[in-house]
């Protein structure tokens, strides 16, 4: 096939363009999709010069497993529907980057993803990296292939439009090299808005609001959807209508701010046992925004509130591993806004809506929620207390340290791994862009590459990466990117040289040795590599130089690294957290 063929749409309504790699990074930057993360290689040129051509920031990383993880953190610290694209090379480059995709697609975080395909002629030969692209059907909302010269820039501009849509999500496009290379005009192409996230009908909103405000001790639980919906607002005022205290999944942290007074703290597998009780004692709850996975709710063993309002994008999740009283698909924000308007009408059924008419019940949900991070708290200095003044530092000792020295808008992105669970019961989180954790794909080696996507999406914020030992070594290469780029980064490394989660359980359930999964004689000195990578580094093993280490970070112009050195031994959240007093 001859890469110069003119297209079936050429004619007056066609647009020229040099190549059909300029039109679709045209097409890129008419939708706003102005940055990309990659790895340049002999496919991806045709793009790299467009986009620099057009002064599109293209950020060089080391090693695909990032780019879609910066990409993800990109879109997950912006206004929803900002998104970022990622460009890869065929074969090896493109399945390095597929765990970021599910990541994206896990969390319904846009993103456009480009993958250069094989040439046509080559196809079927098994050419240089050539695999089918049906591969990656299953980690992206959509998978599309460009056949056509002609049919690369409606493919992307129909790719961005659905990575956009509710639910969001991360599309892939494969597009040929030597497509990208031809001179074929694009047609013309009719805008096509995101379809609009569906309302809740006027009459579930009114059973939902009789069933709630009929209850003595109501509870919300919140999920990711909050957050995608840019509907922390409406949450916040529906709780407060309600006076229910509210808990969090793990991507539903931080949508309602962590230190208000019906924040009662994040559902995951860290959770206390006050905090489930909180959740099985009430006599009606609110889920919003989440599908109650497995991840969550420990495989549909944490016990809910009997009488159930479910609200959720996706239908098939409603009733499944819960029985639902009443179940609506609609987006949250929508439904939120008009729960809340009709909770502040006046009465409704046997309740009460407004405060002013129960003052008592308002103090009682911010009660529920305060004896939850009470109970918190004391664990949390339990655990400081229970280990030895010569033993290294705790997760929880540094976390504090940690967030007493950060400024309250930063943006906070936290790794997968042991300390992660820490981190979602114990760091507060300030609001739900200033704080991204992977949800249920629970990847490793997210903290470092999300926060160079946070940064570029937030230059005027101080953006600090949380992550241990484990998730760094998996993204270690990307230090490397911050000092390259010049990215004004804080990476906050706990090194306890060892997969300490696992060693944990594997002692206590299967009588290995203490240990068995460290690194004790061959530990990690990560400032150091931090140092021969171009980054400012700093190593600490006690608690007093935690804070001053992470200020004196923030305060450099340029990527730093802050190395606390932490008890391997330590308890993990999972059991300490969870013990019934």
């Amino acid at each position: 096939m001859n890469s110069d063929e003119p297209p079936a749409g050429t004619g007056p309504n066609a647009v020229d363009a040099s190549t059909v790699a300029e039109a679709v990074v045209d097409c890129m930057l008419d939708r706003e999709v102005d940055i990309a993360f990659g790895i340049p290689g002999k496919q991806t040129l045709p793009l790299n010069r467009a986009l620099g051509e057009r002064d599109a920031r293209f950020v060089v990383a080391r090693h695909e497993t990032a780019v879609t993880h910066q990409a993800w953190g990109y879109a997950e610290t912006s206004d929803p529907g900002e998104m970022a694209a990622s460009i890869v090379v065929p074969g090896p480059g493109d399945m390095n980057a597929m765990n970021g995709l599910k990541n994206a697609l896990n969390d319904c975080v846009p993103l456009l993803h480009l993958a250069v395909e094989t040439e046509r002629d080559v196809r079927g030969g098994d050419g240089i990296h050539e695999t089918p692209p049906e591969t990656y059907d299953t980690v992206v909302k959509e998978n599309v292939l460009v056949d056509s010269p002609a049919g690369a820039v409606p493919a992307v501009a129909e790719a961005i439009r659905v990575a956009r849509e509710p639910p969001q999500g991360p599309v892939r496009v494969g597009i040929p090299k030597d497509v990208l290379a031809s001179r074929t005009p694009q047609p013309a192409i009719g805008e096509r808005e995101p379809s609009a996230p569906p309302a809740p009908p006027a009459d579930a909103v009114e059973r939902a609001a009789d069933l709630l405000a009929a209850a003595d001790d109501p509870v919300i639980l919140a999920g990711g959807g909050v957050r995608r919906a840019g509907a922390s607002d409406s949450l916040r005022a529906a709780a407060e209508r309600l006076d229910a205290p509210v808990v969090t999944t793990y991507k539903g942290k931080g949508t309602l701010p962590e230190t208000h007074p019906l924040s009662a703290g994040v559902l995951c597998g860290g959770s206390s046992a006050e905090l489930r009780a909180l959740l099985a004692d009430a006599d009606r709850g609110l889920v919003v925004g989440s599908d109650l996975d497995a991840v969550a709710t420990a495989s549909w063993s944490v016990s809910l509130p009997e009488t159930l309002v479910h609200v959720t994008l996706g239908g098939d999740d409603i009733g499944f591993g819960y029985e639902t009283d009443l179940g609506i698909v609609a987006d949250a924000d929508r439904f939120l806004r008009r729960l809340g308007d009709r909770l502040a009408e006046g009465p409704i059924g046997d309740g009460a809506a407004d405060e002013s008419a129960r003052p008592s019940q308002q103090s009682a949900g911010a009660a529920r929620a305060e004896a939850v991070r009470s109970a918190d708290r004391e664990r949390f200095a339990a655990v400081a207390d229970d280990g030895s003044p010569a033993d290294p530092l705790r997760s929880v000792e540094v976390l504090r340290e940690v967030r007493e020295a950060l400024p309250p808008e930063t943006v906070v992105t936290a790794d997968a791994g042991g300390f992660r669970l820490w981190t979602l019961v114990s760091f507060p989180a300030a609001g739900p862009s200033r704080y991204v954790n992977p949800g249920s794909w629970a990847t490793m080696g997210t903290g470092l590459p999300s926060a160079i996507g946070a940064t570029l999406a937030n230059p005027d914020r101080d953006v600090v990466a949380l992550t241990g030992d484990g998730g760094l070594m998996m993204c270690v290469h990307e230090l490397h990117t911050l000092a390259a780029e010049g990215l004004d980064v804080t990476v906050v490394a706990f090194n306890n040289d060892d997969y300490a989660i696992i060693s944990e359980e594997a002692s206590r359930s299967y009588q290995l040795p203490a240990g068995e999964y460290g690194w004790a004689d061959a530990g990690l000195d990560l400032a150091a590599i931090a140092s021969g990578m171009g980054v400012r580094a700093e190593r600490v093993t006690d608690r007093d130089g935690v804070g001053e280490a992470v200020a004196s970070a923030l305060d450099h112009d340029g990527p730093s690294l802050v190395e606390v050195v932490t008890d391997p031994n330590e308890p993990q959240a999972s059991e300490w957290m969870t013990r019934v007093r």
